[in-house]
């Protein structure tokens, strides 16, 4: 009985196995002939790169293909790494218009024990979206708003996770849990806009100046209980009372956990970094519309940018037309380390082109494409799994026939884990069924 039962469970895992896509099946893969982009050295023209159990085994010049291997011709085609998305809703927002579909937020200010991976919804229609586009990684930001470098409604909104764009269960997804406690910066914003007159209404200085303090003073009462919280766990169990929120905060105040400040304004900016250097806080500037104007500050602490889109106006009327077209070669040429993120599902596809575009205005074509693989996986702690193509990390590559910064290029392959993963999306299921329309 029990040998029957067993023969008919092998039988039962090896017909899913033979029915199972193709692409969802790990192998070993050589791709040949092509020019790598390893993104830790000059390319390599007609190079080899071998991926076998989800990693990358040997890339080169001269490389033993392994027997059994499955071979891909790509002479004549480019190879990168994967790209990598540092801010955006994915998994955490479906229908923008639709509230029950969207996750992003909790009530009120101060949320720092939520953690975005657990909210992720792993059948997205967004997903297969953001990485037929070649993005092979992401950060789900909560409490931060959708829109060009925005911020959102909390003060700190909660823990980022790092996922893969392909899995079908949230372990299957899962990176990295908690990379980053996000947080909107105060800011000094005397214009709003009122939307139930629809006009814009100015705001008394010294009104804004009291806002701003409450709020500074919020966030240090939460820091300074946070380290007397931490202090008491320190003598163990009984001698406290747990308190989530402030146990989510403790690695950010130990300066484990880094802070992702979410400011655009000169003024927020250098706040933000003269709060967080009193404060002893690892801090990672996102957003950063004119973070130019302070390239030497950002530089000398040491501190990263995460650039929003670059295809946007100006922050004030008076920048350049071309301001935010430039802002990442001003940010490179000081030595700052920047990336490009969407900071929104829609605009997530786009993310090489943020890129492309500014160098035309001044970023070299090599930091470009850091700032859109290498560059992330640095800034957030995961260079040692992610951002290049080398040996023992994961093989999340991508092979395409063209410059991958470019409008026109095609995504020829897609490997994510070291499995060809398909680039169907519902994108291209309307198209499809709309082209064919009488």
């Amino acid at each position: 009985m029990k040998t029957s039962l067993r023969f008919g469970c092998l039988v039962a895992l090896l017909l899913t196995a033979l029915a199972a896509p193709a692409w969802t099946q790990t192998a070993t893969y050589a791709i040949q002939g092509a020019k790598i982009y390893t993104m830790a050295g000059p390319p390599i023209e007609g190079g080899t790169v071998v991926i076998a159990g989800g990693k990358i085994i040997a890339v080169g010049k001269d490389v033993k293909v392994p027997s059994g291997a499955k071979v891909i011709n790509a002479k004549g085609l480019e190879v990168y790494p994967g790209m990598f998305d540092p801010v955006t809703q994915l998994g955490l927002q479906e229908v923008s218009a639709v509230a029950a579909t969207v996750d992003v937020s909790e009530v009120g200010a101060y949320n720092p024990d939520v953690v975005a991976a657990t909210a992720v919804n792993p059948a997205s229609e967004h997903i297969p979206v953001v990485r037929a586009s070649g993005i092979t990684e992401a950060l789900s930001v909560p409490g931060v708003s959708g829109g060009l470098g925005g911020g959102g409604g909390n003060v700190i909104g909660g823990q980022a996770s790092a996922i893969y764009t392909s899995g079908w269960t949230y372990d299957d997804l899962m990176i990295k849990k908690s990379v980053a406690m996000s947080i909107n910066w105060p800011s000094f914003e005397t214009r709003t806009f009122d939307f139930v007159t629809f006009t814009i209404r100015e705001r008394p200085f010294s009104e804004v100046k009291q806002a701003y303090e409450k709020r500074i003073n919020e966030l240090t009462e939460w820091l300074d209980r946070t380290r007397h919280y931490a202090q008491a766990m320190e003598k163990g169990p009984g001698t406290y009372q747990r308190d989530l929120k402030l146990e989510a905060l403790v690695p950010v105040v130990q300066g484990k956990l880094p802070l992702l400040v979410v400011a655009n304004q000169a003024r927020d900016i250098r706040n933000a970094v003269e709060y967080c250097e009193k404060q002893n806080l690892k801090m990672i500037l996102a957003g950063g519309a004119d973070a130019w104007k302070v390239k030497e500050l950002l530089k000398e602490k040491n501190i990263s940018v995460v650039l929003g889109p670059t295809e946007r106006l100006p922050l004030h009327e008076d920048d350049a037309y071309d301001q935010s077209f430039a802002t990442p070669g001003e940010l490179n040429a000081a030595g700052v380390t920047i990336a490009f993120a969407s900071f929104a599902n829609e605009f997530s596809r786009r993310l090489p082109y943020y890129a492309g575009n500014a160098v035309a205005y001044g970023l070299p074509r090599e930091e470009a494409l850091k700032a859109v693989t290498v560059n992330a996986a640095k800034i957030f702690g995961l260079e040692g799994e992610l951002g290049t193509i080398q040996p023992g990390k994961v093989a999340n590559i991508l092979v395409t026939d063209g410059d991958l910064l470019e409008l026109r290029t095609g995504l020829r392959y897609l490997f994510i884990k070291g499995v060809l993963t398909s680039q169907e999306n519902k994108h291209h299921q309307l198209y499809e069924e709309y082209s064919k329309r009488p």
